[in-house]
């Protein structure tokens, strides 16, 4: 089983869970986060780097999926 925080699902699921004020845009593109296993592309590591920052949790590491 993977670390907390290794994957991008558990990024995605621990930004949903928290009290991080998301746009319904952000919520969606976390939920195919959580879902879909295809890898992102670098702009969604982008956005998914931005939106953890935002909120004070670890960022993903160069190719973590």
């Amino acid at each position: 089983m993977n670390a907390p925080f290794e994957t991008v699902r558990a990024r995605a699921l621990a930004l949903l869970n928290s009290d991080a004020r998301l746009t319904r845009k952000a919520g969606s593109f976390l939920g195919q986060c959580c879902v879909d296993p295809t890898p992102l592309s670098e702009a969604q590591s982008d956005w998914l780097n931005t939106l953890l920052e935002r909120n004070s949790l670890p960022a993903l590491n160069g190719g973590a999926q």
